[in-house]
C-alpha cells in the first residue's frame, strides 16, 4: 500500500498565524471538503484543493463540522457556543446556541436529525421541529456518532464513558473504559458496512487503546494498544479499513479488526482529524499547524497462481484461495499485513511483516480447498519476489536468489548478473523443482533447486517481462519490455516467431502447439505458426488450460471459456486432421466437430472422421465409415470409389456419378439416381442408346411414383401404364372421388376387380351415389342392397327388396335392428314382422310390454299386449303346429290388454293429483277390474289402488254398502302409508252412512232383465242367465248388447247376407196398437202378433227363462237372421282361425260404435270425443284416417 499526496494546503489567518484544523467533513458525493479552521469554515474542491469559499459566522474557534447524508445541508459548531446550519449552496439558514462551547456535531443518517454536543449537555434538532431538545450530561462530551439505522446515538466523554442513547436522548447502554477519567474517550466511529450482523463501534481513548464494542455494550476482542494518543478514528465507506491519527504526527491505516497496515503521510505536528472520501481510496488529514493534506491510497495486487489455483490478498490482512475451475473460494485470516503470496501444487506461502507461514492441503484431492499450517518461519525478510516449492521457499531480492528450507535454513544462493524481473516454478520432482528466471538484461535462465549452478537457456537483447515454457519443455515464450511476444525453440535457440502487443503469455497445458497472449484489450490465440486469432478481452492472461483461459483484470481472476474453433480451422485448411482433432478436443462447438468430421472424411482420414462423428452421434456416417473399413479389409483399395460413396452420402451426387463412371461402376451411379428419383439425370446418364436400361428406368419411375410425395402424378403414370388396380389404390387412399368416378365410368363392366375396388373406395369415402352407380354397372345386386343398408338408405333398399324378394331378409332384418338400436321399438317390431321374423317381433314386443309395466306406463302396456295378441293370431294362422298354443296366448294377451287399459285410469287416479274421469266411470272401472282379478293379479296392477278407488267412488256415488265392503277388504291388505290415514278415516266415517247402495247404480242384465249386485262373485256375467256383460271400453257401463251364435250349417258370409236383407214390411192392418189397462197402470202395446214365433225369433230366444246353473247361448236360425235389421247387429270380424262374433242391440236407440281393428265397443259420443282428442282409437291406436 502506498500513499500519494494529491494536494496539500496550509491555512493561515490574515496575520499569517497558523490556524489549527480541528475537524473535516466530506459532502456525501465527495466533491467538496468542509474544513473547521480557526473561526472560519472553509469549503474546498476535493479534485484539486482549490478553496471555493470561506464561510464567516462564528466569533470563536470552530471545533466541529458535519454534513447531512442527503447532501442538502451541513452544520458547524464553535467555541462561541453556537451552531450554524448551512445549505449545500453555502448559505447560513439557522443558528442556535448551548450554554457551553460546542465539542462535536453529528447528523442522523436516516432522519437527518442533528445532534450537537457541548461540555455540559447535548441537543437534538430536526428541520421539522422549531425547538431543540437538550439533555444534561455529567461529563464533557468529546465525540458523538449515530448508528447506521439512525436509532441510537453514541457519546464519548472525558471521564472515559461511552453513553449510547436512543433518539429521544434516553440512555440505553453505558460503556465504562477501564482507565476512567485518566483515559478520556477522544474519538468514536460506527462501522458503516452492511455485511456485518451487528452494529460495531470503534472507540479510541487517550489511554492509547483502540477497542471495538457491539451495540449491547459487549466488547469484541481485546483492546488494541496504540503508541500514541488517538485524535480521530474514521472508517472507509464500506467499512473494510480504519484510518486513525493523533499525537504521532501521522495517520495510519488499520484493518477493520484494528491490525495496523501502514502509514499515510507523516506530518510536522499533531494530526487532529482524518476523513476518508466517500466510496474511494482518498484520505484527507487536518493538522495542528494548519496543514490540510489530501492523499490517494494505492493498494498493490499481491497474488500467486499455479495451474487452476489462484491466491490473492483481500483487505490487506486476509488471503483468499480460489479454484478457477470449480469457482470454490476459501479465506485464510492472517490478522497481519500480507506482504507476499506464493502457491505451488499443494503448498501456499504467505509472507507477513515478521514471519512467513507455509500452508499445505489436507488431502491430494484436486478439488480439496482446506489448508492447514505446515511450518512457520519466524524471521523478517526483505524481498521483491517470493516463490514456494514442495520443500523450499525461494526469496528474490534484486539480483540475489536465496533458497531456504521450511526450517529457515539457507540451502542455496544464486547471484545474477542483472536484476531479476520474473520468476516461475515449472515443476519437477519434490526437492528438485526447476525455476524459470527472466532478467532485466534479457537473459533467461533455468535453475534447479538442488543445483547451485544456473543454466542459461538463451539471451536476448531486451528485458524480460513475462515467461512461460510449453508442456513438453521444447518451446519458450517470452514477453519483453517492448510488449513483443517471442517464441523460441529451447534446443536450437532459434526464434520461431514473434507477435506484437503482448503484456503476458501462457502456453496451453493440454496442447503443445497452442499459446495465448494478451495486450491492448485483446486476447490472441496462436496455434503452430498459423496467423493469430483475436478476440476482445480486458486484463492479463495468466494461464491456459484446455479451452479455459485464466485472466486477471484489476483484482479479480476469471476463467474465460474460449472456443478453439479458429485454430482448428487453420489446421483443417492444411489437411492436418490429427492436429485439428487434438484442438477440437479442447472445446469446440458441435458444428465445428461436424466440419472436422466432414473434412477428415473427404480427406479419407477415416480414423479421425470416425472419432469426430462419434462426438456428434451421426450414425449415418458412422455406418458409411464402417462399411468402407469392412471393404478395405476385404481387399478393396480404390480410394476414388470410397470418395464417390462419401460424396453420394453428402448429397454431391454429380461428383459421385463422375467418380463412379471413371471407375467403371456405371450401374452404381444409375441405381443412385433412381433411388433418389432423379430420373431426368438418370436418363441423361444412360443416354438414348440402351433400351433395356430405359425400360428399367420406366418401371422404377412408376414404383417411385407410388411411394413419392406426388401421388396424383403417380396415379396418372399407373393409368397410362395400364396398371388400373395400383392407380385405383392410390386414388382411393387419397380420396379423389372425381378422378375415381371418371375411371370407373371408363372401365368396361367386364373388368369386375377394378370396378369392385372403385366401389369399395366409394363406400369408404361415403360417396354412396357413386358406389351405387358402380355396383349397378357391375350388376351386383347383393352388394347394392348391402350398400343401401350400410348407408341407411332404407327407401332405396325397400324398393329393391320389393322388386327382388330374395333380398327381403337382407333389408328388413337390419332395418328392424337399426330401429331397435334407435329406440324406435314399435317400428322395429313391425319391420321384424314384415321380414317374417315373427319370433324376433314377439321378443321385441314382450320386452317393450315388460318395460312399460315396470315403468307404470299401463296404457302402453295395454297397447303392446293387444299387438302381441294380434301377432299370436298371425302366427296361429300361418303355423298349424303352434295354432293351439298361439290361440291360448291370444286370449290371454287380449285379457291382459283390457286389464292394463282399465288399470291405467286407476293408477292415474291414485298417483296423480287430478283425474279426468267421471266418478261413475272410475266406479265402473274399479268394479270391472275386481271382477277380473279373482284368480291371479298381473304384474304392476295393485289391488289396493283398485279397492281404494272403489271405496272413494262408491262413497261419493252413494253405494255405502259397497264402500264398507271395499274398506273391509283393504284392511286385509298391506296399504301404503300415503293411503293409511285417508283409508282409516274413510272406513270410520262410512259407518255413519246407511247400510245399502243407491238403486240408480245397480246394473241390469239386458237379456233376462235381472238386477245384478254391484260386486258379483261370479265375475262379469249375469247371476241369473249367466250371459256375459258387454262393456263400453271408455265408461265401462254395461251395453244393451246380447251375443248370439249361428246354428249349424250357416256360414258367416250367408249370415251377413241374410242380415243385410231388408226387413219385410208388415201389413198395416196387421200391425196395430193395443191399449191395455189394469189397475192404476196404463200401457200402449204394439201388437205384432207375438203368438207367431216367426215374427221375431230372436226375442223369444232371449227371453227364454233360465233357472239352471249353465249358460245357454242364444242360437239363431235363418229366419231369425232374416228378421234382424243390419243397424241392430254388430259383428266382430276376427281373422282366421277365429270365428266371427255377432251381437244384437236390444236398444236400437242407444248408438254404439265398434273399432274396426280391435273390435272394442263404445258409446258413439264417447268414441267420437276420444278420437278427436288423440286422432286414433284409444285402445288399439288405429289412426282415424286409416281405411278399415
Amino acid at each position: 500500500m502506498r500513499a500519494v499526496a494529491t494536494w496539500i494546503d496550509k491555512v493561515h489567518d490574515r496575520d499569517k498565524v497558523e490556524q489549527c484544523i480541528y475537524d473535516l467533513a466530506f459532502k456525501p458525493d465527495g466533491s467538496q471538503l468542509i474544513v473547521a479552521a480557526g473561526n472560519r469554515v472553509l469549503v474546498y474542491d476535493t479534485s484539486d484543493g482549490t478553496l471555493i469559499q470561506p464561510l464567516k459566522g462564528h466569533k470563536d474557534t470552530v471545533y466541529c463540522v458535519a454534513y447531512a447524508k442527503d447532501g442538502k445541508r451541513f452544520a458547524s459548531g464553535s467555541a462561541d457556543k453556537s451552531i450554524i446550519i448551512w445549505t449545500s449552496k453555502l448559505e447560513g439558514i439557522l443558528k442556535y446556541t448551548h450554554n457551553d462551547s460546542i465539542q462535536c456535531v453529528a447528523y442522523n443518517p436516516v432522519t437527518h436529525q442533528l445532534a450537537s454536543c457541548s461540555s455540559g449537555d447535548f441537543g437534538l434538532w430536526s428541520p421539522e421541529q422549531k425547538s431543540v431538545s437538550k439533555h444534561k450530561v455529567s461529563s464533557k462530551i468529546t465525540c458523538c456518532g449515530w448508528t447506521n439505522d439512525g436509532q441510537y446515538l453514541a457519546l464519548g466523554m472525558m471521564n472515559g464513558v461511552v453513553s449510547i442513547r436512543n433518539k429521544n436522548g434516553e440512555e440505553k447502554v453505558k460503556i465504562e473504559r477501564p482507565g476512567g477519567s485518566s483515559s478520556p474517550v477522544w474519538s468514536i466511529a460506527w462501522n458503516p458496512s452492511k455485511d456485518e450482523h451487528n452494529d460495531i463501534l470503534a472507540v479510541a481513548d487517550w489511554g492509547q487503546k483502540l477497542s471495538f464494542y457491539q451495540l449491547s455494550g459487549k466488547q469484541i476482542g481485546k483492546d488494541r494498544t496504540l503508541t500514541y494518543d488517538p485524535c480521530c478514528v474514521s472508517y472507509f465507506s464500506k467499512g473494510e479499513y480504519i484510518v486513525m491519527c493523533g499525537s504521532d504526527k501521522q495517520a495510519s491505516l488499520y484493518t477493520k479488526d484494528g491490525v495496523r497496515l501502514g502509514t499515510i503521510g507523516e506530518q510536522n505536528s499533531w494530526v487532529w482529524t482524518c476523513r476518508v472520501k466517500p466510496d474511494s481510496n482518498y484520505v484527507v488529514l487536518g493538522c495542528q499547524d494548519g496543514t490540510i493534506a489530501f492523499f490517494q491510497l494505492i493498494f498493490s495486487t499481491v497474488h500467486g497462481l499455479y495451474k487452476d489455483r489462484y491466491a490473492y490478498r483481500d483487505s490487506m490482512a486476509d488471503v483468499i484461495v480460489q479454484h478457477l475451475i470449480t469457482e470454490q473460494k476459501v479465506r485464510i485470516k492472517c490478522r497481519e499485513l500480507v506482504k507476499k503470496i506464493a502457491i505451488y501444487r499443494n503448498r501456499l506461502a504467505i509472507q507477513l511483516p515478521e514471519k512467513i507461514l507455509i500452508y499445505e492441503l489436507y488431502s491430494d484431492d484436486s478439488s480439496d480447498m482446506h489448508y492447514r499450517i505446515k511450518e512457520k518461519i519466524c524471521r523478517k525478510f526483505e524481498c521483491n519476489l517470493l516463490v514456494v516449492c514442495s520443500q523450499h521457499i525461494i526469496l528474490c531480492q534484486e539480483k540475489r536468489l536465496q533458497c531456504l528450507s521450511f526450517t529457515s535454513v539457507k540451502e542455496k544462493e544464486w547471484l545474477m548478473e542483472s536484476l531479476i524481473r520474473y520468476i516461475k516454478v515449472i515443476g519437477g520432482p519434490p526437492g528438485r523443482e526447476g525455476l524459470l528466471v527472466g532478467l532485466k538484461n534479457g537473459a533467461i535462465l533455468k535453475i534447479f533447486v538442488d543445483n547451485p549452478f544456473a543454466i542459461t537457456l538463451l539471451k536476448q537483447s531486451t528485458s524480460v517481462r513475462c515467461l512461460d515454457m510449453s508442456t513438453s519443455r521444447n518451446k519458450l515464450a517470452v514477453v519483453d519490455e517492448h510488449n513483443t511476444c517471442l517464441v523460441y525453440d529451447i534446443h536450437t535457440k532459434e526464434l520461431l516467431f514473434q507477435e506484437p502487443n503482448a503484456n503476458s503469455v501462457a502456453w496451453n497445458t493440454q496442447c503443445e502447439d497452442m499459446l495465448c497472449f494478451s495486450g491492448s484489450g485483446y486476447l490472441n490465440i496462436k496455434a503452430s505458426n498459423f496467423p493469430v486469432h483475436q478476440q476482445k478481452l480486458q486484463g492479463f492472461v495468466v494461464g491456459y488450460n484446455g479451452s479455459k483461459i485464466f485472466c486477471l483484470h484489476v483484482y479479480s481472476m476469471s476463467a474465460v471459456e474460449v472456443p478453439q474453433s479458429a485454430p482448428m480451422y487453420q489446421y483443417l485448411e492444411r489437411k492436418m486432421f490429427k492436429e485439428a482433432y487434438q484442438i477440437a478436443c479442447l472445446g469446440v462447438t458441435d458444428n465445428d466437430w461436424r466440419d472436422l468430421a466432414t473434412e477428415a472424411l473427404e480427406g479419407l482420414d477415416f480414423d479421425t472422421a470416425k472419432k469426430a462423428f462419434i462426438r456428434v452421434r451421426d450414425l449415418r456416417y458412422l455406418e458409411l465409415i464402417n462399411s468402407i473399413e469392412e471393404r478395405k479389409k476385404r481387399g478393396e483399395s480404390d480410394n476414388e470409389v470410397f470418395l464417390a460413396d462419401v460424396y453420394a452420402n453428402q448429397g454431391k451426387f454429380h461428383e459421385a456419378a463422375k467418380l463412379y463412371k471413371r471407375t467403371g461402376l456405371d450401374a452404381r451411379a444409375l441405381s443412385m439416381y433412381t433411388d433418389l428419383r432423379m430420373f431426368d439425370y438418370a436418363k441423361e446418364f444412360v443416354g438414348v442408346a440402351d433400351p433395356k436400361n430405359s425400360r428399367l428406368l420406366m418401371s422404377k419411375q412408376a414404383d417411385w411414383a407410388k411411394n413419392s410425395k406426388e401421388p396424383r402424378a403417380a396415379a396418372e403414370m399407373y393409368l397410362t401404364a395400364g396398371e388400373h388396380l395400383k392407380a385405383i389404390d392410390i386414388i382411393g387412399e387419397h380420396g379423389w372421388a372425381d378422378m375415381l368416378i371418371d375411371l370407373a365410368r371408363k372401365l368396361d363392366k367386364a373388368e369386375r376387380e377394378p370396378l369392385a375396388k372403385c366401389a369399395f373406395y366409394f363406400k369408404k369415402l361415403k360417396h354412396h351415389g357413386y358406389a351405387s352407380e358402380t355396383y349397378t354397372k357391375m350388376g351386383d345386386l347383393q352388394a347394392l342392397v348391402q350398400l343401401h343398408v350400410e348407408a341407411r338408405h332404407w327407401d332405396e333398399a325397400f324398393s329393391l327388396a320389393e322388386k327382388h324378394t330374395q333380398f327381403k331378409d337382407d333389408v328388413y332384418v337390419p332395418y328392424a335392428q337399426w330401429l331397435a338400436e334407435n329406440d324406435r321399438f314399435e317400428e322395429a317390431q313391425k319391420a321384424f314382422h314384415k321380414a317374417g321374423r315373427q319370433s324376433e317381433a314377439v321378443k321385441v314386443l314382450e320386452q317393450l310390454t315388460h318395460n312399460a309395466v315396470v315403468e307404470s306406463r299401463f296404457n302402453d302396456a295395454a297397447y303392446y299386449y293387444w299387438m302381441l295378441s294380434m301377432q299370436c293370431l298371425d302366427i296361429a294362422r300361418e303355423s298349424d303346429d303352434q295354432k293351439d298354443e298361439m290361440l291360448k296366448k291370444f286370449s290371454r294377451f287380449q285379457h291382459l290388454a283390457e286389464l292394463y287399459h282399465v288399470y291405467h285410469s286407476i293408477q292415474r287416479y291414485t298417483d296423480e293429483p287430478f283425474s279426468s274421469h267421471m266418478p261413475e266411470t272410475l266406479f265402473n272401472i274399479s268394479r270391472f277390474l275386481l271382477h277380473n282379478l279373482t284368480k291371479d293379479v298381473p304384474l304392476g296392477i295393485s289391488k289396493v289402488n283398485t279397492l281404494y278407488a272403489l271405496a272413494k267412488q262408491s262413497r261419493a256415488l252413494g253405494a255405502f254398502k259397497l264402500a264398507r265392503h271395499a274398506y273391509e277388504k283393504l284392511q286385509e291388505l298391506h296399504v301404503p302409508s300415503r293411503f293409511q290415514e285417508s283409508m282409516e278415516l274413510g272406513s270410520l266415517t262410512v259407518r255413519s252412512k246407511p247400510f245399502h247402495d243407491s238403486e240408480d247404480l245397480v246394473p241390469m242384465c239386458y237379456r233376462c232383465s235381472t238386477n245384478n249386485p254391484l260386486l258379483n262373485s261370479q265375475g262379469s256375467v249375469c247371476i241369473n242367465c249367466k250371459q256375459p256383460f258387454i262393456y263400453s271400453a271408455s265408461s265401462y257401463e254395461v251395453l244393451p248388447l246380447v251375443q248370439f251364435y249361428l246354428e249349424e250349417g250357416i256360414s258367416d258370409e250367408e249370415a251377413v247376407s241374410l242380415i243385410d236383407l231388408e226387413v219385410p214390411q208388415l201389413d198395416k192392418k196387421a200391425a196395430r196398437w193395443q191399449e191395455m189397462s189394469s189397475g192404476e197402470s196404463q200401457s200402449l202395446k204394439l201388437d205384432d202378433d207375438m203368438e207367431d214365433p216367426e215374427q221375431d225369433p230372436f226375442t223369444s230366444k232371449v227371453s227364454f227363462e233360465q233357472g239352471g246353473s249353465d249358460f245357454v247361448p242364444v242360437k239363431v236360425s235363418h229366419g231369425a237372421l232374416r228378421s234382424m235389421s243390419r243397424r241392430d247387429v254388430l259383428i266382430k270380424r276376427w281373422p282366421r282361425p277365429l270365428k266371427w262374433e255377432y251381437f244384437r242391440s236390444l236398444m236400437p236407440d242407444v248408438s254404439i260404435t265398434m273399432c274396426p281393428s280391435c273390435f272394442q265397443m263404445f258409446h258413439s259420443e264417447d268414441y267420437e270425443l276420444l278420437v278427436l282428442q288423440s286422432c286414433c282409437c284409444p285402445y288399439c291406436r288405429r289412426p282415424i284416417d286409416e281405411p278399415n
